[in-house]
């Protein structure tokens, strides 16, 4: 069965559709013009701004012209991952879906679920004829996943809904009315190569299979940090000279990184006895979180430069006392990560030793701690450290008319009460409000799991779900 034939078919072919644009975050130009030419076929006002977020707008339906105008909110861009050995071009190629039981998946890569299924949920309201709604203003943003630039330079003055529905929360159950600011640290550690020694013998490690997921709201699970892992295995060396030659670990700063490949060397093949039993210890730790963990060892062509042994020491040091994971819970939400790092790249060539990690936090003064402790290690190292990209979270508000309105018709509707939650991810909802304060704001969406990596899949009857109550809503809206 395709998946263009599961029910109701008018999202999932949307979705469809929009995965056979090729998005990546900073490369949006395709899907961009691919959303100006399908508001335009629908004979509505369409509308990019400077930035390159697409604006399109749809009158009341009869009768509902009283209504409160709702911004239907969703981000274009996707989170590009692959399984090492995955032949996949995201530049040229859509992404290949199919169906798995009660799930749809992607061969290999990441499906685009998210925000893909919010902006087809969009797009359906949009190319609806029979469905009541008020006054849509349909805001489709960029680069939410590497910068959230569409939101933070929306243009002004364009939009004029009250109501701002964001459809970018991964379980189908659940409202989210607050979300985690964040900040990025990244640094730069140059340092001069040298010759290794002629006797001395290379390796190349890797490590691969973790879980990876979304270090926002994936943090908490504990799931295996290629990075962290790597940095482990090299330790074992110090005692045999090890010297660094090339590290790659990690890809994208919001994802926990699942893989991580070093080129080392050292000076005695007794390192390898350290380390399969360190190899032993790790897998045996992530054996529950991460059961396709794989880790190896195999004797490479010696480099022509290494890093030196006493700069090799200081990368394994700082990167061991860099803070990665949760650091705090949230005393005011239960159960709420309110402060984390992850400690997404860490790359070694050419001279320069590289690391990017990304601080998420509800308390704004929690967020900039936690970025100065993880830079601080950095800097004693002599690291050049730089903080940039910061972004507002979003203050739950409890007493919103539109939560009011949604909580009552979840229980009507499904016989219990919605979870009404804050998240540990970043929403553009927080930098939103800011371009246009007073919003009444609400996120939701379909269940999907492992987002930002390969395994991201979403649930069948969830979106069915989904896409129903987002009708209902709409059908709900209070009048102006």
């Amino acid at each position: 069965m395709s998946v263009r034939n599961l029910e109701p078919t008018t999202i999932w072919n949307h979705f469809e559709d929009l995965n056979a644009v090729p998005r990546p975050s900073k490369k949006e130009r395709r899907v961009i013009d691919f959303m100006k030419a399908f508001g335009t076929n629908l004979g509505l006002e369409t509308y990019e701004d400077p930035c390159g977020n697409v604006i399109i707008k749809k009158p009341a339906t009869k009768g509902m012209e009283n209504r409160q105008t709702v911004i239907l909110q969703a981000h274009l861009d996707m989170v590009h991952q692959k399984n090492n050995d995955t032949e996949f071009d995201f530049d040229t190629m859509g992404i290949q879906s199919f169906i798995d039981g009660e799930w749809v998946k992607a061969k290999g890569t990441t499906l685009g679920a998210d925000n893909g299924m919010g902006v087809a949920g969009a797009m359906s309201i949009l190319s609806s004829t029979d469905i009541p709604h008020p006054a849509i203003e349909a805001l489709f943003t960029i680069d939410e996943e590497t910068g959230m630039t569409g939101a933070f330079e929306l243009e002004q003055g364009i939009l004029e809904g009250t109501i701002l529905l964001n459809l970018d929360t991964e379980d189908d159950d659940e409202f989210s009315i607050g979300c985690a600011g964040g900040i990025d640290t990244n640094t730069l550690y140059n340092f001069v190569p040298q010759s290794p020694e002629k006797d001395a013998i290379a390796y190349q490690i890797t490590v691969k299979g973790l879980k990876g997921g979304h270090s926002g709201m994936d943090i908490h699970l504990e799931r295996g940090n290629a990075n962290k892992i790597m940095n482990r295995l090299m330790a074992e060396g110090q005692a045999f000279g090890l010297q660094i030659a090339e590290i790659n670990g990690g890809s994208l700063r919001n994802a926990i990184p699942r893989e991580s490949v070093a080129t080392v060397v050292v000076m005695d093949e007794t390192f390898v006895e350290a380390f399969d039993l360190a190899k032993e210890e790790i897998m045996e730790e992530f054996s529950i979180s991460d059961s396709k963990l794989v880790i190896e060892i195999q004797k490479t062509e010696l480099p022509t430069e290494v890093m030196s042994w006493e700069d090799s020491l200081k990368v394994i040091q700082t990167i061991y006392a860099v803070h990665n994971g949760v650091y705090r819970m949230s005393s005011a939400i239960k159960g709420l990560v309110e402060t984390s790092s992850s400690l997404a790249r860490v790359i070694v060539k050419d001279g320069e030793f590289k690391t990017q990690s990304l601080q998420r936090s509800s308390v704004e003064s929690s967020k900039y701690d936690i970025a100065h402790t993880v830079g601080s290690a950095f800097i004693l190292m002599g690291c050049e450290v730089e903080h940039s990209g910061s972004y507002p979270g979003w203050a739950p508000n409890p007493k919103s008319p539109i939560l009011d309105v949604m909580v009552s018709l979840y229980k009507n509707k499904f016989n219990e009460d919605p979870k009404v939650k804050a998240c540990h991810a970043g929403l553009e909802c927080g930098i939103l409000n800011e371009r246009y304060p007073g919003l009444d704001m609400i996120s939701f969406g379909p269940t999907i799991r492992n987002p930002h990596s390969p395994d991201e899949m979403v649930n069948i009857a969830s979106v069915s779900k989904f896409y129903h109550f987002l009708i209902d809503v709409l059908a709900e809206i209070p009048t102006k």
